[in-house]
């Protein structure tokens, strides 16, 4: 069972794809600092200086050390239940950004491999006899 471990482990496609969870992971962290550090605040700023992430909506009790807070992480630290449209205005625009440079990349590799064209097919021998034959009676002269 080891052995088997090991060579389903050592297969190329494997290595590939751990590489390309570390990559992504590492990518992740990159776009959400994007997100958070850069694009979030100029979009707060456009739409009158309104930080995203104090968009929230409390479903329960909040403690007194805290009331009248919009601290999200200090409330949910505090184990208060929040509705956080804003975290979640912040994580679509997070995906949003991902998904577009992916599709870049993706582009830009179909643009640059050569695409090879898929050989002809060659027709199955009972098509070209029936071919054959429908040609041999269309050149009969008719009665």
């Amino acid at each position: 069972m080891l052995k088997e471990f090991k060579t389903f482990v050592m297969r190329g496609n494997v290595l590939d794809l751990a590489v390309a969870v570390i990559i992504g992971a590492a990518f992740g962290k990159i776009v959400t600092s994007l997100t958070d550090d850069v694009l979030m605040p100029i979009i707060g700023r456009i739409f009158g200086g309104l930080d995203f992430s104090s968009y929230f909506v409390a479903l329960g009790p909040i403690p007194a050390a805290l009331a009248g807070s919009t601290d999200y992480a200090a409330l949910k630290k505090a184990g208060v239940p929040l509705f956080g449209y804003g975290a979640f205005i912040t994580a679509a625009v997070n995906f949003l950004i991902i998904a577009f440079i992916i599709f870049m990349i993706i582009r830009a590799v179909n643009r640059m491999v050569p695409q090879a064209e898929a050989p002809q097919a060659a027709e199955p021998a009972d098509i070209t006899l029936l071919r054959e034959i429908r040609d041999e009676l269309q050149a009969r002269p008719r009665v």
